[in-house]
Parts: structure tokens; sequence; C-alpha cells
């Protein structure tokens, strides 16, 4: 690969749908920012921190469960199926999951970044070299196509790795399940990942991380608003929080502002008192049967769960009938 242009299916939403998208969350009362924004280029790498953090249970636990479970994942997703990444990143777990899989014939990763999707290419490449590799940068939330392999598949499965699936509400995430149903197809499955339910304790240290990488991460949303819209956040004026509201289920991220303060973005204004808080991710936990019911209320159907040996994680399997 060294030298080789590597070819991006380039489908990531323009700078315009940033624009509107931030100046109506920060419009709303309590203010919102999406978190699929938290993953430019500096926050991909941060995120990368997070992953590596004592606290934060979620990518190490994953990553052994697939190595654990490998041999049985694979069993169960069969021979020479092609492989849809979402939001892989730079394909990490990916990798694990496909040295266990039987002559899968295509890969292809569907993440915002494409820093990370190039990087992920190109390592992926010299590993699996006979595997094609067709990635799309896009959002994944949003329609969009997928490349043809050039070798038929015994069939699709999609791995949706991480706890990403956490992010949206229960309502998007019923409606995303249905377009994975879709993109499967018939006979397709779905690998997904989910953060289980447990203590309080466990879940706010995952998210208030001694080190203060969360903390960065969450503001460096402040950083690209700056330097991309035009914005005036002074960052020091705001600080990070991150909870866990029972009711819901589920961990909210905020950035609190310290003062009352009046911050320019792309030429609007908008006025926080001292306290207010903008939301940046919901996060929400799910107990087994809770995720088998939302897939089940999907159209997939439940074929196995894998957990962990201390309940925090679960890889589910689903396919389409």
């Amino acid at each position: 690969m060294s030298g080789q242009k590597i070819a991006v299916l380039d489908l990531a939403p323009a700078n315009e749908e940033f624009r509107e998208q931030v100046l109506g969350g920060l419009a709303q009362k309590p203010a919102t920012l999406p978190s699929k924004f938290f993953y430019d280029e500096a926050g991909s790498m941060l995120f990368s921190r997070i992953c590596e953090l004592e606290e934060y249970y979620v990518t190490r636990t994953e990553m052994q469960m697939l190595h654990d479970f490998g041999g049985n994942i694979a069993r169960a997703i069969g021979a020479g199926v092609e492989l849809i990444g979402l939001g892989t990143g730079l394909g990490t777990k990916t990798a694990i999951l496909l040295d266990s899989l039987e002559r899968p014939v295509a890969y292809i990763p569907v993440d915002i970044s494409k820093e990370q999707l190039i990087q992920s290419t190109a390592t992926f490449s010299r590993r699996f070299p006979t595997l094609e590799i067709l990635p799309v940068c896009a959002d994944y939330l949003q329609p969009f196509d997928l490349p043809t392999p050039l070798r038929v598949p015994s069939r699709k499965i999609v791995y949706f790795p991480g706890s990403t699936i956490g992010n949206l509400d229960p309502a998007d995430a019923l409606r995303f399940l249905k377009k994975i149903r879709r993109m499967a197809g018939y006979r397709g499955g779905l690998l997904l990942g989910a953060d289980l339910k447990k203590s309080k304790t466990i879940l706010e240290r995952a998210y208030n991380d001694s080190a203060g990488v969360t903390a960065e991460f969450n503001l460096n949303l402040l950083r690209r608003i700056n330097r991309e819209l035009d914005g005036d956040f002074e960052e020091k004026q705001w600080r990070h929080r991150a909870i866990y509201n029972p009711n819901p289920g589920r961990i909210e991220m905020h950035l609190i502002s310290r003062v009352d303060q009046t911050v320019h973005v792309a030429d609007e204004v908008f006025r926080f008192a001292q306290g207010e808080h903008i939301i940046t991710e919901f996060s929400y936990k799910y107990s087994p049967p809770e995720m088998i019911a939302m897939a089940g209320e999907a159209g997939l159907h439940f074929e196995n769960v894998w957990i962990d040996s201390k309940g925090l994680f679960g890889l589910f399997f689903f396919t389409v009938k």
C-alpha cells in the first residue's frame, strides 16, 4: 500500500449541515449539540485515548469478548460474508472479528471520519491482502448507498460495535434497527454491541475519568465550532459533567456554563446563564431482554448473545428471516 492512493467513497455531511444542526441545537432550551460531530480529527484522537483509559471498560471488554468468543461468533455468522462496519473508526475491533471469520469476501467500513477511514484502510489492506475493502465516508444515520463488492457474498453482516446504539433515543434506535434490517437484507445479520445496565458508580466513572480525557473530548466540540463556524466559545467558561439518570437508563453528558455569558456562532447570538447546560450526548444502557425486544420490534430475529464474565457488555447476533 505504500504510496498508493486510497479511494474513499465520500458521502460525509457538508459543512452546511454542521452549521444548521449546531445553530438549531443551540437555539433550543435546553441547548443541544449532536454527538456525531464529536469526531473531527482531534475528537477521533481523543476518543482513541478514552478507549485506553482504565475507567472506560467498554472498548477493552468488547475486544476481549471478540477474542474469547470469536470462534462461536464466526460459526454463527458463517463463511464468505460481506462485512459492513458502521462507525468502526480505526477498526481495531473489526480486525479481531475478521481474523475469526472464514473467507470473508469484502469489508465495507462506514465512518464519518475520512482521516480514520484512510488510515484504517491502509492498515487493513496490509493485514488482509486478499480482502476487498470499500471504505465509505458518510453519516450512517442518514441515507447512503453501499458499494457492490466484486465477489458475491453468502450473506451481508452488519457490525455495529461499541455502545453507539445507546447514543440514539429508543424511538430513533428502533428506526435505525429497521434501517439495518433493510441494509442486511434477506438472510443477512447484525452483530450489535450494547452497553448493559450496571451500577451508577461504574457508569459515571467511565464518563468522568480521572485524567480528564472525556472532558477534553466534550470541550473539543466547542473548539470545532469556533474553528469551522467562526464561534467565540471561551473554553475556560465551560465545564464537563456526565451523570447517570436511572429513570430512562442513560448517561447524560453536558457542558455547563460557569458564568453568565454571550456566545456568537456564524453571526448568531446565544446567551447562557451561569449553570445553564448544553446537552452533548445521551448514552442509553440496556438489559439483554430490553435489547432483544427492541430488535424484535424492528423485525430482527434473535440468535445469540455473548456477555462478559462481569456482565458489563453484550454482543448480540440477530438475523433477517
